[in-house]
């Protein structure tokens, strides 16, 4: 199989030695549309080392691309900087197949991959801030607990300048392209923004802390290498800043109406809020939820200053599709927002009293008091729609204008 799946370079001593997934749609209930990479990287020191393996189907692949460079039992060491089974599925065999001299992970790494496989491998923690010697260089391994698991940590390598990232930095993206100067830049901050809205937000502040770690360690980054998407050589400083603004949470000036309607009517309200909304200066982004993915509407909150939800009353509740969403938005844990409830009903009209209830629980900040509307909206609603849609804009006016060219 070398003869079909080949390394790429990626720097002096660095080869991709990954896998792509061209067909996975869904990640833990994030929409993957655009597939996938699990990233592994062969490092060609004096002793040969590989950073992280893959997915347990892609072994094959990743083993053929280790053996288009050099023998796979050559390998002396193993670093496993995240346990999460698409970077570990394929540990055990590779371990076994391959017959290290030494596999390395965190404290808690350690202790995730024995939990996961219960194969007693020879592990060792490698301390924070710890050295891996590798013959003619050196890994420094920098712990980055809760980025997003327990045991995640990165690994610099000296003698080519490049962080090994794990899942920092990345993105879900299938692609024979390998590095982001190969990549449309929109394409780029889009997958980018989001991974970080549906997989790093409830870790943001963490986020911001590594950063700080990084930063102080005064790394000359030449390369980021993440376990997802394109590896990093020639746009460091925008994803840097890019993490530096979602890390702070930084607002724009921006509003997404999150509804769901039966026979139009919060529909109707719906747009009649948009349109109190943008005529005070706010963008807006109107997302049906039977209509629009989960994952992509997490995306937008991601740099949005508000949340306005709007359901019918259907069984003395709000309708299962809006309850799937925020279910999940309430456990990304944005922050920062301010918002409001609307919706009609046809005799009991429970639903916006438990949307305000969601968004108290989110932490929203409420506007103005929530519009109910029975059947079917008149002028007088429709103009009571758009004063709660001119009190949000209101609310969030004083947040920075908006930033062209970012998601």
């Amino acid at each position: 199989m070398k003869e079909i799946f080949r390394a790429i370079p990626v720097t002096e001593h660095v080869w991709w030695v990954g896998a792509i997934d061209w067909d996975i749609r869904d990640f833990h209930g994030y929409s993957t549309h655009r597939g996938s990479t699990y990233n592994a990287y062969l490092v060609m020191a004096d002793r040969v080392t590989l950073i992280d393996t893959v997915k347990k189907p892609f072994r094959d692949e990743m083993m053929a691309r280790i053996a288009s460079v050099t023998d796979p039992s050559g390998i002396d060491t193993i670093v496993s900087n995240h346990s999460e089974m698409d970077h570990s599925g394929c540990l055990v065999e590779t371990v076994r197949a391959i017959g290290p001299e030494r596999l390395y992970a965190s404290a808690k790494g350690a202790e995730a991959i024995e939990e996961h496989f219960h194969a007693g491998l020879p592990v060792e923690a490698v301390s924070d801030g710890g050295s891996i010697d590798l013959g003619n260089m050196s890994l420094t391994c920098v712990e980055t607990r809760m980025l997003h698991w327990p045991d995640s940590m990165v690994s610099w390598l000296d003698a080519d300048r490049v962080l090994f990232s794990q899942d920092g930095f990345g993105m879900h993206l299938a692609s024979c392209e390998r590095f982001d100067d190969q990549i449309p830049d929109l394409v780029l901050e889009q997958e980018a923004a989001k991974y970080f809205a549906n997989i790093l937000l409830p870790f943001a502040h963490i986020t911001g802390k590594v950063l700080d770690r990084i930063e102080s360690l005064g790394l000359d980054i030449d390369v980021i290498a993440p376990d997802h998407g394109p590896v990093w050589r020639s746009k460091i400083d925008r994803i840097l800043a890019l993490y530096r603004r979602w890390a702070g949470r930084e607002r724009k000036r921006k509003a997404v109406i999150l509804y769901d309607t039966m026979w139009g009517s919060t529909q109707t309200m719906a747009r009649a809020v948009a349109d109190g909304l943008s005529s005070n200066g706010a963008c807006v982004r109107i997302m049906s939820a039977r209509g629009t993915h989960r994952s992509d509407i997490a995306t937008e909150i991601l740099d949005a200053g508000a949340l306005v939800v709007g359901s019918p009353t259907l069984n003395n509740t709000i309708f299962p599709a809006l309850a799937d969403i925020l279910t999940y938005l309430k456990g990304l844990k944005p922050k920062g927002l301010v918002g409001g409830a609307f919706g009609s009903y046809g005799w009991s009209g429970e639903a916006v009293k438990l949307l305000e209830g969601w968004l108290d629980e989110m932490k929203v900040e409420k506007a103005a008091e929530g519009v109910r509307v029975k059947y079917v909206p008149d002028t007088e609603a429709l103009l009571g729609c758009r004063a709660l849609g001119a009190a949000v804009a209101k609310r969030i006016a004083d947040l920075p204008p908006m930033v062209e060219g970012v998601v």
